[in-house]
């Protein structure tokens, strides 16, 4: 509620600053909005991740994929990022204050390759970016590869590639502001701004996402509450006929809550999670990118330059003081060259030079404070052809280590067109994860001992899939997957002291399962989509934690005539999850099982004049008590009303 006034003031006055401008700029952005409206269209079955370089159409991709459109965003008025990807086949989300993962088909959270803008944003120092901290921005797009992208990404690309676009000022120019509040002393607001000339676009855009929160812990009475703040831009400009310069930059910051867990060996609730007054957390995050490309032979030859960096700290606090840190950085360079050879033939090369550095800033002289450093250099060959009826890609990449091995990964896909309302399609890939900071050094000396002698991780995997269009307005995406994962990564607890450290398993871990995705028009202003993954991850006969079984979503949406009136149903099943859970004083892991919950969110949203329009939702509307990782109690009920105006 702190930031409800400073809110309330920015959102004021912008609609105060912008009123004069918009009536006589209504006419010019009318007619500006009518060639966007087409190219977002359009927009909605382009896969900007799937290739290097150029944007790939949706229906010629070889493998796994789901758009997620900003019409689809807005619909379930989703904030968080996290939550609508649990509409995604195959991804399982699970969080607690401070971390959210994604799992891609059973693959670990640090085995998924996370883009923003085109900016790996993950911590280099936890080897995984939390997803909880990525909000939704007017305009903006979501894209989900699954199955393994190494041969394009590198490491972190086992089990597939999450891209969010942000919208550029030429694809939704003019003023977006959104502001709402509710229950548990929510107060979200959305600020956004984007313009274009002949020859410029740029686009800025500020989020904040805070609330109170409610208990996370059994029985406990402490709220878990957050504030997330970001501040993005990303604009281009033409320098030239054939040359344009492009910039991205984020800062990311989340303040929160967390509730520790109970070690005390005489205590009834040893490993639960207890209310701990005083604890919180900070992570802050800084993105950016600066690209340049260029075209020849009647842009049938492009060349893109680009360099980037993220620089990601994390610290914990309890009632003393900072209790523990980390920074970590990264920075890349990436060259990559593009070549229409005729109509049907592509070909792409590429390089990227990466380094990660890693430091452990906690307090108190008994961790290594030290910095680290990893370097890797990564050479991409990929080879693309499509005609009518077939479409082949094919890719490898090679990766010089300076820490381990180098490594050789490849990818390769068919499509065939049976016949009009029928696709066919086949891809075999590779990944590698090399070791992470936290992995080889550990964090806390005495509780978490690293191991320099690690290996990288290697998966290899396949699938087979139907994309079937059912009449003119629905479509079923079937996809068959299977993989298995060598030298996986865990923690193990030898004697006779039982601390933990990681090792490499010596048996194979194996992910397979079935991935269903229906999207459907119903006429009369009614749609519906819906999702369903059955997963069968195991390593040595054992199933994989944090991965359920079954998976499912739903979403119906209806429109009345004209949009003016618009609701949308959501619902959500999780199914009943293995985990592991700290509750013997050897601390010495016990194997238990989450029950499966469903969660149901309701929204509504309706126009109050031109471009203003009110809205409410409630999340968890059946109350539903579960927990996504073991005694970490998840939201119950919350509802939320606000509005929303574009000029």
């Amino acid at each position: 509620m702190k930031h409800f006034a400073l809110w309330t003031s920015v959102a004021a006055a912008a609609l105060g600053w912008a009123a004069p401008a918009w009536a006589e700029e209504a006419a010019d952005k009318e007619v500006a909005r009518e060639g966007e409206a087409a190219n977002a269209a359009e927009a909605e079955d382009i896969l900007v991740s799937a290739s290097r370089l150029d944007a790939l159409p949706l229906a010629r991709f070889t493998g796994s994929a789901l758009v997620i459109t900003a019409d689809q965003l807005e619909d379930r008025q989703t904030r968080d990022i996290a939550d609508i990807l649990r509409d995604v086949p195959g991804v399982a989300v699970a969080g607690v204050p401070g971390q959210t993962q994604i799992r891609l088909r059973g693959s670990e959270a640090n085995h998924v390759l996370v883009l923003v803008d085109g900016i790996e944003v993950s911590d280099p120092f936890a080897g995984e970016f939390d997803i909880g901290t990525l909000q939704a921005e007017p305009g903006a797009r979501l894209e989900v590869l699954r199955g393994p992208q190494s041969a394009l990404y590198g490491p972190d690309a086992i089990g597939g590639v999450v891209a969010y676009h942000s919208a550029s000022g030429r694809a939704l120019p003019g003023l977006a502001a959104r502001l709402e509040g509710g229950t548990q002393g929510t107060i979200n607001g959305a600020l956004r701004y984007g313009a274009f000339g002949d020859n410029w676009d740029a686009a800025l855009s500020a989020v904040l996402v805070s609330t109170d929160g409610q208990p996370n812990a059994r029985g406990g009475q402490r709220d878990i509450g957050r504030d997330s703040y970001t501040l993005a831009g990303k604009g281009s400009v033409k320098l030239g006929e054939t040359v344009t310069l492009r910039a991205a930059g984020r800062f990311i910051r989340t303040e929160g809550q967390f509730n520790d867990q109970d070690f005390n060996p005489a205590s009834p609730s040893f490993g639960l999670v207890i209310d701990s007054p005083g604890t919180r957390f900070t992570n802050e995050g800084v993105y950016a990118l600066l690209g340049l490309r260029a075209e020849a032979l009647g842009g049938r030859w492009t060349h893109d330059l680009s360099a980037q960096i993220a620089d990601v700290t994390r610290d914990t606090f309890t009632p003393l003081g900072r209790a523990s840190g980390s920074e970590g950085d990264r920075f890349k360079a990436s060259y990559v060259s593009a070549l229409a050879l005729a109509d049907a033939h592509n070909l792409t090369l590429a390089a990227d030079y990466e380094v990660e550095g890693f430091r452990n800033t906690t307090p108190g002289g008994f961790a290594f404070t030290g910095r680290r450093e990893i370097e890797q250099v990564g050479l991409v060959g990929e080879y693309r052809y499509a005609d009518e009826k077939i479409d082949f890609s094919a890719a490898i990449r090679h990766d010089f280590n300076d820490l381990f091995k180098d490594a050789t990964t490849f990818r390769v896909g068919a499509g065939y067109r049976l016949t009009g309302t029928t696709r066919l399609r086949a891809a075999a890939g590779s990944g590698v994860k090399n070791p992470g900071f936290f992995e080889l050094y550990g964090f806390v000396d005495g509780r978490f001992i690293g191991n320099p002698a690690l290996r990288p991780e290697k998966s290899t995997g396949w699938e087979v899939g139907i994309d079937q269009q059912l009449g003119e307005s629905a479509s079923l995406a079937l996809t068959w997957f299977d993989s298995t994962l060598e030298g996986e990564i865990f923690t193990t607890f030898p004697p006779p002291d039982f601390t933990a450290t990681p090792a490499n398993r010596t048996t194979e871990s194996r992910q397979r399962g079935i991935e269903l995705a229906l999207a459907a028009r119903l006429g009369a202003g009614w749609s519906l989509d819906g999702a369903y993954t059955y997963l069968d991850a195991e390593e040595n006969g054992v199933e994989e934690v944090r991965r359920p079984r079954h998976i499912a979503s739903a979403a119906l949406t209806w429109q009345a005539p004209g949009d003016a009136v618009s609701a949308t149903l959501v619902v959500r099943h999780n199914g009943e999850t293995p985990d592991v859970a700290f509750i013997d004083p050897s601390f010495v892991p016990v194997r238990v099982r989450l029950d499966d919950y469903t969660l149901v969110n309701l929204n509504a949203r309706a126009r109050l004049a031109q471009n203003i329009d009110a809205f409410a939702r409630i999340e968890n509307l059946l109350g539903e008590d579960y927990e996504q990782v073991f005694s970490f109690v998840s939201p119950g009920r919350s509802a939320v009303v606000g509005v929303e105006a574009r000029f």
